[in-house]
């Protein structure tokens, strides 16, 4: 349903239903291995130490795995007039993925990037939005979603698409950008990350 059209007791309704949304990523595999009941890779050592009380010979055999963490994840929200009637609930929904995941990075976007991370982190979310409506400087305004996606390309990817990280870019696609420089950045951010996700509020 249209933000527009809900009701004061939906669009209520609409942020607890966000707030107790929870999200589970794909894990990765790290370099650090863990004890297995079973598996295809022997634990060498594990086997010597366990098979020394038979004279050395291998009767039991040890296994391992290689550990496995949660995908980190980025987050891309427009917040630009066109977004207007969505942003704010949909600023729900990422703070509600901040306090759900190990590791978030947020970031809205109108006509410049801003980093909104350490305030998401607010236990309150009408606390957080709030801090959030104090720094962005370009909220409601334009949209150039190619440029925003530039400068987080170059100043920011290397610090957050480490590890693997999925990205969630929120946006309608109004541009008032050039249209070459989105797709080459949008090229260059799927180059960069694990997967790109970009969810539109008016598909519906």
């Amino acid at each position: 349903k249209d933000f527009s059209e809900m009701t004061w007791e939906e669009v209520e309704a609409a942020k607890e239903a966000l707030t107790a949304m929870r999200w589970r990523l794909s894990e990765r595999p790290t370099r650090r291995m863990r004890r297995a009941a079973s598996g295809h890779q022997l634990d060498l050592r594990r086997v010597v130490r366990d098979n020394l009380r038979y004279g050395g010979e291998p009767l039991t055999l040890r296994w391992r795995e290689r550990k496995t963490r949660r995908r980190p994840l980025v987050v891309l929200c427009d917040i630009s007039g066109s977004m207007e009637r969505y942003s704010r609930m949909l600023l729900h929904f990422v703070h509600a993925l901040s306090h759900s995941m190990e590791t978030v990075e947020v970031f809205v976007f109108g006509t410049r990037l801003t980093r909104i991370s350490h305030h998401m982190r607010s236990k309150d979310v009408d606390d957080a939005l709030d801090e959030v409506g104090k720094i962005v400087e370009d909220w409601s305004g334009g949209t150039k979603i190619g440029q925003a996606i530039k400068v987080f390309n170059y100043e920011w990817a290397r610090r957050v698409l480490g590890r693997g990280a999925v990205v969630l870019l929120i946006s309608d696609g109004w541009d008032r950008g050039e249209t070459d420089v989105l797709v080459g950045e949008m090229a260059r951010l799927q180059r960069s990350a694990h997967r790109v996700i970009w969810l539109n509020p008016l598909l519906g």
